[in-house]
């Protein structure tokens, strides 16, 4: 008997030395991360089509706390929990904000922030974020947004003609054609890829903050896959440190004028 267990002892040994490179973690010398670039100051365009952004420099921080190469992959941010799933990247670093149901698909790192979300419409619109104000209306959200979320669940059954759009870019447009009556979305993201641009001169914020933890989520993080628990663990370190040794408030006054954490 004692033979026997001795020999299933070696052939198990031989074995996980055999396959050893499938039971360990893997080495992260490479981060690819997921993003969509029309959502500044988070992650946009700048002249010389380079990638830029709070979100980028964000990453890049992480990545050389890890020691790492970040790698940038830009994607429709409506398809980037299926492309995170088929492993066209590793982390999702695109303004996403963690809700219930996004969290049934795909795991989360720590907060890296949390902004509101806020409605804009033309200057002087009597227009509130309210489905009796807005029931006959037509308000432009992005898709794959919890955005989208929140005013399908709570405008669209309410008589909102609610039009979702591939990309904000679009959606912009159709607001300064008149095609739209208002639009629900990230309030930093619009006040400074909008508001603050002249093709949004004739436009504001209509309302206060919109909230509802189910849709609208409690903060934004990066979406990774539920089986890499060490990427998770390895960025949750580098965030930690990032915020401890001031980097985080560095970046975050680059950006913005008061705190989004």
């Amino acid at each position: 008997m004692k033979s026997w267990k001795n020999k299933l002892l070696v052939s198990t040994t031989l074995l996980l030395t055999a396959f050893g490179t499938n039971v360990q973690a893997k080495d992260w010398k490479v981060i690819r991360f997921g993003t969509e670039s029309s959502y500044a100051p988070f992650e946009y365009k700048a002249p010389g089509n380079k990638l830029v952004g709070f979100d980028v420099d964000l990453g890049n921080a992480i990545c050389a706390k890890l020691k790492a190469k970040c790698v940038w992959v830009e994607n429709s941010f409506d398809g980037m929990i299926p492309a995170l799933k088929a492993k066209k990247f590793d982390g999702i670093l695109s303004s996403m904000t963690v809700t219930t149901d996004r969290s049934k698909q795909i795991a989360f790192s720590n907060k890296i922030y949390n902004t509101p979300t806020r409605m804009i419409a033309k200057k002087g619109s009597p227009l509130l974020p309210t489905a009796a104000s807005l029931r006959g209306k037509r308000v432009g959200v992005q898709q794959g947004t919890m955005q989208e979320s929140y005013a399908k669940a709570y405008w669209a059954t309410q008589g909102v003609n609610v039009v979702p759009y591939p990309n904000q870019d679009i959606l912009y447009q159709d607001m300064m054609s008149g095609r739209l009556d208002a639009s629900l979305q990230d309030a930093l993201m619009v006040d400074a890829g909008f508001l603050k641009s002249p093709k949004g001169k004739n436009f504001g914020f209509a309302g206060g903050n919109v909230v509802d933890a189910k849709t609208l989520g409690v903060g934004a993080a990066i979406g990774l896959r539920k089986e890499d628990v060490d990427l998770k663990n390895d960025i949750n370190k580098a965030l930690a440190q990032i915020i401890a040794d001031g980097t985080y408030k560095k970046l975050e006054k680059k950006y913005f004028p008061f705190s989004i954490y």
